[in-house]
């Protein structure tokens, strides 16, 4: 299997090597050259399988340069620290809507599902390859976490995660900046996540730096983050009712949209995934995308939800790339005017299977109390935000995004209750860590160069 940029102005790569360069070198984000189609048949003999034997079914379709006994092993570490022993399982509140729980892993978030895979995926490169690799990422809560928790203490390997000073829980920080290993560095950035993001794309744009050192993307335009999470998207559709299942829609609480893709994604290699909706916070690019065609960035307000704290989505161009036919020429053009006037209106735009709904501070509360009362279930911010428009026609399936209890001030606000994990409550008594930066990238660049392994 090779995978190509969306940009189309690189030379295709094999999975691992698409792997460890995360950014394409002319801007874009690896795909695979072309979608596996999974039959009927497939599906009924995925329908018994254990999460991370179903993994290996699914990944083996892309991660051919690994040999499958070596995958088989890689995966199968990458999920021995999740609390639940369905790894994603499914709470059914009533005959119309059930939660997809993705935060039972080590940093009660939904990103542990492929940073866990990913970290040992480093883990196995360095070792059969002999280097070392210098891991970059930009967060607006839960996936500097996850990446770093994928990486501690692994040999040969060094992470840096940017995250905006002040705009993340304080648990979501402490997870970053109180695990007390040596090749962690938590940088809080003066600024917004996309003022982060800005920062990491211009250091991936500098060859020369990339290459000296073994640089790698660990944000979802990695290529393994957004095919590890297509896996729970097929595990929870065969799980669902048999009854329901083909009317069944995903609702997705999403910021970057590479938790809804993935699940897209899936639906284009033959799973009869019925529709997705986009649940946004306040900061709405998507929304506004979905419902009027009008792809435009306008200013971050920080949320009770931070980690959709976004307004530019990186995997939008994923989902641009195929929906205009992989038409690199128009993705270049699209991405290109996005860049010089912050904005895009698209005339005839695909929304495929995708509808889109947005949710407010003011409304967030409300709705965690609503679902308290009603179903004697808390649901963190993010996850609050899917339920603001549930289809009143078709089953829900809501992806719950994170534990509530990363968000204790929020949940003890609207429902009177803090809810507590023995994880976070040993973090609140680690020394803490951080570095402060411009989010500039020469500043980090300096610092990387200081600090690279």
């Amino acid at each position: 299997m090779k995978f190509v940029s969306t940009r189309g102005q690189t030379p295709s790569l094999g999975f691992s090597d698409a792997v460890a360069t995360g950014l394409a070198p002319d801007g874009g984000l690896y795909l695979p050259e072309t979608l596996p189609q999974f039959t009927a048949a497939d599906l009924a003999r995925f329908e018994l399988l254990p999460y991370p034997e179903l993994c290996f079914e699914f990944l083996k379709h892309f991660a051919t340069d690994i040999p499958p006994a070596t995958l088989r092993s890689i995966i199968a570490k990458s999920y021995t620290k999740f609390a639940h022993a369905d790894i994603a399982p499914i709470v059914r509140l009533d005959d119309r809507t059930s939660v997809l729980e993705l935060f039972h892993g080590p940093t009660l978030a939904f990103k542990d599902f492929a940073l866990q895979l990913l970290g040992n995926l480093y883990e196995h490169q360095c070792a059969t390859r002999g280097q070392t690799i210098n891991v970059l990422g930009a967060t607006s809560g839960d996936t500097g976490s996850a990446a770093i928790h994928g990486l501690l203490g692994k040999p040969g390997t060094a992470i840096f995660i940017l995250y905006p000073e002040g705009r993340t829980s304080p648990l979501q920080e402490r997870q970053m900046a109180c695990t007390g290993a040596d090749n962690v560095y938590a940088i809080a950035v003066d600024g917004s996540f996309d003022d982060a993001q800005a920062a990491l794309k211009e250091l991936f744009a500098d060859q020369a730096f990339r290459t000296h050192h073994r640089l790698s993307a660990v944000n979802s335009i990695n290529l393994a983050r957004v095919l590890a999470q297509c896996v729970y998207y097929l595990y929870a559709y065969l799980r669902l009712p048999a009854a329901t299942r083909a009317e069944t829609e995903f609702v997705v609480p999403t910021g970057n949209f590479g938790n809804v893709l993935a699940g897209w994604l899936l639906q284009k290699m033959g799973v009869p995934i019925h529709s997705f909706k986009v649940a946004t916070n306040q900061n709405d690019i998507l929304h506004r995308l979905f419902t009027t065609g009008d792809y435009r960035v306008s200013a971050v307000t920080p949320s009770l939800a931070p980690s959709m704290d976004i307004q530019v989505s990186s995997n939008f161009e994923r989902f641009l790339y195929l929906s205009v036919g992989r038409d690199a020429s128009k993705v270049r053009e699209v991405m290109q005017t996005f860049k010089t006037t912050g904005g895009y209106k698209f005339e005839d735009f695909n929304r495929d299977t995708f509808s889109a709904s947005r949710c407010t501070d003011v409304e967030i509360p409300g709705i965690i109390k609503s679902v308290y009362e009603r179903y004697g279930y808390i649901v963190d911010p993010h996850t609050a935000c899917a339920f603001a428009d549930l289809a009143k026609d078709r089953p829900s399936l809501v992806l719950a995004t994170a534990s509530p209890a990363k968000f204790p001030d929020t949940i003890k606000a609207a429902i009177g209750i803090e809810p507590t994990d023995p994880s976070l409550e040993l973090l609140k008594k680690l020394p803490f860590k951080k570095h402060l930066l411009k989010a500039d990238a020469a500043a980090i660049r300096a610092f990387i160069d200081q600090h690279a392994v």
